[in-house]
């Protein structure tokens, strides 16, 4: 029995089953649907078009020149570390040696006062004849060692493989905060311990009251170190010093990596601190006081003031800029209107200070806590609300994308590896994305 065309309101008999919808069709709607489909290869070869006008617009040996700057970059940080540890292990021998070499002029000098005692006496024993015999013998013995120092050194073949440089196949994908799953791994901290964190591509750095601590991704500690100094406003990792920087007050100290020793870093000018960021070239510390500045350091070779930027092209007379992270060229700013009691994210240009996009944030300051702000992937932003327990997912061209109510207070939040890290009122939560 023939079927009648699904089409709305069409009496015609079916001529036939339609490719796109799985439905009866007559053959004037059958029509429609091809012509409607064939309309859409229209943009489709557009977009063709545009891709080849991209392919021959593509510069191939600029590219291939970043990608040999970045190899050459990381050539000449290996040889900065097998130069460093030569220069250290060199120091090591030669202290060694000299030591040793003092040793035996010490014992020498006994034996050459004994025997000098023993010559002006006219009288000695078999005993002091065997004992000195003895120590000559060993000091002989001695002085061998010290002369085939260098045959004691074992060095192990540098081991390079394919694996410490590679292309990822993938780019940056979106964080999905939808996804957000329960607390991953927990971190206790005790009364006092101060919010801040950092983290570099193998560590996060948290304060646990008294000590500074080094986790790895799997959340041991692998050093830990008292912090005797003011209270820390922010910390971040700078991959150009290969040191992580902590602001407290007026002070300013770089952390070694591995061993977590610290550097204060000499400033002619003292100033109050609030936040801090760092470029490849340059680390941008925000002021603690209304109508903030942002103070810009040189990195290399030693850290150095070369611009600051005042109000009015940071912030307006009553506004105190809250936090300052750095991602791509761009500046993201947290700013506080302390009348008002409001807050907005403004993005700016990093050679500039000019804005890009501000977003007032439906936020009401009550707390003199500084709001602070992390970088996502694909240019975007992610802000801890601790007023009303809430993360806000901020998109690139500066628009609200998602509001994420969260379990506890978080105070500062931060990417590290697969993981989002929020820093909360009375410890440090780990989410896997």
């Amino acid at each position: 029995m023939p079927h009648q065309c699904a089409a709305h309101k069409c009496n015609r008999i079916a001529r036939g089953l339609c490719d796109c919808c799985q439905q009866n069709l007559c053959l004037q709607h059958l029509n429609e649907h091809n012509a409607s489909l064939i309309s859409q290869l229209n943009p489709l070869t557009d977009e063709i078009n545009t891709l080849g006008d991209r392919l021959k617009s593509l510069n191939v040996q600029q590219i291939i020149e970043k990608c040999r700057q970045k190899l050459q970059k990381w050539r000449e940080e290996c040889h900065e570390k097998i130069d460093r540890l030569f220069v250290q292990k060199c120091q090591e021998y030669d202290q060694f040696v000299n030591e040793k070499n003092s040793e035996q002029h010490e014992k020498l000098s006994q034996i050459q006062s004994k025997m000098t005692e023993f010559i002006s006496a006219q009288e000695t024993t078999r005993r002091d004849i065997d004992q000195l015999t003895l120590t000559i013998r060993q000091l002989n013995r001695d002085i061998d060692k010290i002369e085939q120092t260098h045959s004691m050194i074992i060095s192990r073949p540098c081991l390079l493989n394919d694996t410490l440089v590679f292309t990822k196949d993938t780019v940056d994908h979106e964080i999905d905060l939808d996804t957000l799953g329960s607390v991953w791994k927990t971190i206790d901290r005790p009364d006092g311990s101060y919010a801040s964190l950092a983290s570099n591509d193998r560590y996060l750095l948290i304060h646990q009251q008294p000590n500074l601590s080094l986790l790895d991704q799997e959340m041991n500690i692998i050093k830990q170190i008292p912090w005797c100094h003011d209270a820390i406003y922010d910390m971040c990792w700078s991959s150009t010093l290969k040191r992580f920087i902590i602001i407290g007050g007026k002070l300013i100290f770089t952390v070694n990596e591995s061993t977590l020793s610290m550097d204060n870093v000499k400033i002619s000018k003292e100033r109050y601190w609030q936040s801090c960021t760092c470029s490849d070239t340059s680390l941008f510390l925000s002021t603690n006081e209304y109508t903030s500045s942002i103070v810009e350091f040189r990195l290399l070779p030693s850290i150095k003031i070369i611009k600051e930027w005042k109000y009015p092209v940071t912030c307006a007379q009553n506004e105190v800029i809250s936090g300052i992270v750095y991602n791509d060229g761009k500046l993201a700013l947290m700013i506080m209107n302390e009348a008002k009691k409001t807050l907005r994210i403004v993005l700016s240009d990093v050679k500039t200070l000019n804005f890009i996009w501000s977003r007032q944030l439906d936020i009401i300051c009550t707390q003199s806590i500084a709001f602070r702000c992390c970088a996502l992937t694909c240019h975007e932003w992610l802000v801890s609300d601790f007023e009303t327990r809430r993360l806000l997912h901020i998109t690139e061209d500066g628009k609200v994308k998602k509001i994420i109510p969260y379990s506890a207070i978080p105070y500062r939040a931060n990417l590290f590896g697969n993981m989002l890290v929020v820093s909360r009122n009375d410890g440090v939560n780990l989410h896997k994305l």
